[in-house]
């Protein structure tokens, strides 16, 4: 039952891990997609010229939906490799510590981007020197951070937790 709950703790940052690498993959494709609109309609930044909007939003949903894949097949494959392989009180123990591993995780995450981001409009405010500081300079990078935090890594842990609970809760009768 130790080694199903180390496996648990150790899914929940797995998984925050790989939904925050997918905002990073995401964010590169619209990167390189807004590079080529200004190169190709330079018009944009006098206004002349609209840029294709409903390109990045095809992107972006791609995106979500492609990178989210390895995450979601890791939430379902592992309770029933645990539970096939340890057995029933080995998933259970991977379900307990799962959940309080991701809200744990879940609140860190959700706090701690938020907090991030509160820093950088408090700065923007004027405070520590405000925009075009140090501070500013930093707290943007903090932001960087932060936002994948509460934004995706935070509340997908929501996600992983039902998962576990319901792939356990059906397969139930598989592990017994």
């Amino acid at each position: 039952m130790f080694i199903a709950a180390l496996l648990a703790a150790t899914l929940v940052y797995y998984f925050s891990s790989l939904a925050i690498k997918a905002v990073g993959k995401t964010a590169q494709t619209i990167i390189v997609e807004v590079r080529r609109q200004f190169r190709e309609m330079p018009g944009i930044m006098d206004y002349t010229q609209r840029p294709d909007y409903a390109r990045v939003v095809d992107i972006t949903t791609a995106a979500a939906l492609k990178q989210m894949i390895l995450p979601g097949m890791v939430a379902v494959i592992t309770p029933i490799a645990i539970g096939v392989i340890l057995g029933f009180e080995a998933v259970a123990g991977m379900l307990m510590v799962g959940t309080i591993a991701g809200v744990l995780l879940a609140t860190v995450l959700n706090n701690g981007g938020g907090a991030w981001d509160n820093a950088k409009k408090f700065i923007e405010t004027g405070q520590y020197g405000g925009k075009r500081s140090e501070a500013h300079k930093a707290a943007v990078v903090g932001d960087t951070v932060g936002d994948p935090f509460k934004d995706t890594a935070g509340p997908s842990l929501h996600v992983l937790i039902k998962l576990l609970a319901t792939v356990t809760l059906v397969l139930a009768p598989l592990f017994l």
